[in-house]
């Protein structure tokens, strides 16, 4: 189909200011597309003929399973960041729940009573050594906590056939 010079520059100057519609598209692409371009119109051939190339190329039959492959190696290097932080939370919390209990605990032992005590040093001493004992005792129910808490990911990553790693690759 041969087609005016002029008519296709004017299309062609609707298409560069998106006012063609999809018809006009569709000529500039049989136009550019075809044997006789106008000396004066080779410059845009090459863009056009590019549409056609891609619009002819589909995606190959392993592309599916090269895509899962990949999402599934991404999901498993933004989850270990996760699990990291979640575990890291996870002690700061017992640390601070622990905490909490025992500034409970404190208070209701240091009563009226108590307060009189601390006059004489001997019994101040021994009120400490009674909050540090607690104290201790607290953060070795902490520690045992956090040690259930290493046998299940350690299971996890048995279960799931994932090699063992270091205490420095852990952290």
């Amino acid at each position: 189909m041969l087609m005016d010079s002029d008519h296709i520059k004017r299309l062609l100057n609707k298409y560069w200011n998106c006012e063609t519609s999809l018809e006009e598209e569709q000529l500039l692409r049989e136009y550019f597309n075809g044997q006789d371009i106008h000396e004066s119109l080779k410059e845009s051939a090459p863009l056009f003929q590019y549409f056609e190339l891609k619009k002819a190329e589909s995606l190959d039959e392993s592309f599916d399973e090269k895509f899962r492959s990949r999402f599934r190696d991404s999901e498993r290097v933004i989850r270990l960041p996760v699990i990291k932080i979640a575990r890291i939370a996870a002690g700061v919390l017992v640390v601070v729940a622990a905490t909490f209990f025992i500034h409970q605990e404190v208070k209701k032992s240091t009563s009226e009573e108590m307060a009189e005590t601390y006059s004489d040093p001997r019994q101040a001493l021994e009120e400490t050594k009674r909050a540090l004992m607690m104290i201790s005792n607290s953060f070795n129910k902490a520690q045992q906590g956090a040690e259930e808490i290493k046998l299940f990911n350690e299971a996890e990553t048995k279960l799931r056939g994932e090699p063992k790693k270091d205490k420095q690759q852990q952290l």
